[in-house]
């Protein structure tokens, strides 16, 4: 057998060494424990222990009883403990040391980038020159151990870990809790509140249930909650504009909307909409503006109702 580092392994104890620790042998080669790798008491010679191998800080082959959070070949998600601006991002593997990954498994954007706090999925592996690596799993090693999400999920609303982010959308591995390890899941560009980081924790709520068992996801609110808050948050900006005006109306294009209020067009005009219908605001040439009160009460006094004019609660970006 080989002493190959990531792995656990039983090795006989083969003698102490004072003042450093134990020699572990497997038959064939020697591999050195410290004694501040030791759990409990120390282990005789001849007796045999569980040991993880792996590299010590100056890069020699070394063996520890501390378990770890993840061992060669397999998927785990672990905590990004400290980063480094041209190395890679540095995981608590739960050893007292921490593990690489580099920059060449991360986004090329740096905001896409994960930071501290955040979690990753990753599996554990080798590098050109054989010292032990994080690489960020793939969807198909995550599909292997995902579960199928029930119908039931729908309309729910759901946490998970980002797992890869593009321009398309964000993939995310839905918490399993006693189910299982996760559920897989999409939150397409236009269903982002914010673009999403490699390993960020994000909130979504379930709108799609995929024959795989996959699920479609989207962090913006349902439109009936959304219209409210969007109408509220524009009241607002508007009533700390000079003038009560704002020189963004339904001609707006999407791109400028989604830029300046963080919301589609189709939403945007929902919220104004709203406001409008509630005698709130009315849009003239290419610009919104709040009703004063005295102008509201004279409409109110001449029609008696408002009729529900303005932009319709629909829209396309």
């Amino acid at each position: 057998m080989s002493l190959i580092a990531g792995t656990i392994q039983k090795l006989r104890v083969a003698r102490e060494v004072p003042p450093y620790g134990f020699f572990l042998t497997d038959g064939d080669s020697e591999v050195l424990m410290h004694y501040t790798e030791i759990i409990d008491k120390k282990p005789k010679p001849g007796a045999e222990v569980d040991v993880f191998l792996y590299f010590d800080s100056e890069d020699r082959p070394a063996a520890t009883m501390k378990k770890p959070l993840i061992t060669l070949g397999d998927v785990a998600r672990l905590a990004v403990a400290d980063l480094h601006p041209r190395i890679g991002a540095f995981l608590e593997m739960g050893l007292g040391r921490q593990l690489l990954l580099p920059m060449s498994e991360q986004p090329e954007a740096k905001e896409l980038r994960p930071q501290r706090g955040d979690e990753v999925y990753v599996t554990l592996a080798h590098d050109k020159a054989g010292r032990l690596v994080a690489k960020t799993a793939s969807e198909e090693q995550l599909a292997k151990l995902a579960f199928r999400v029930p119908s039931a999920w729908r309309h729910t609303w759901v946490e998970g870990w980002v797992t890869k982010t593009l321009k398309l959308g964000s993939f995310v591995l839905i918490d399993g809790g006693v189910i299982g390890f996760g559920a897989m899941g999409l939150i397409p560009e236009s269903e982002r509140s914010h673009p999403l980081r490699l390993g960020e924790r994000a909130r979504a709520r379930v709108t799609f249930v995929r024959e795989d068992g996959r699920v479609n996801l989207s962090m913006v609110p349902p439109k009936e909650v959304g219209r409210v808050e969007d109408a509220d948050r524009i009241l607002a900006f508007l009533e700390e504009r000079p003038g009560g005006r704002m020189p963004y109306s339904d001609e707006t294009p999407a791109d400028i909307i989604k830029q300046k209020f963080g919301i589609s067009k189709s939403a945007f005009k929902r919220a104004v909409g709203k406001l409008m219908r509630d005698g709130r605001a009315k849009q003239l040439g290419g610009w919104t503006e709040l009703v004063q009160a005295e102008e509201a009460a004279g409409a109110s006094g001449k029609d008696g109702h408002r009729d529900g004019d303005g932009p319709e609660a629909g829209g396309t970006d």
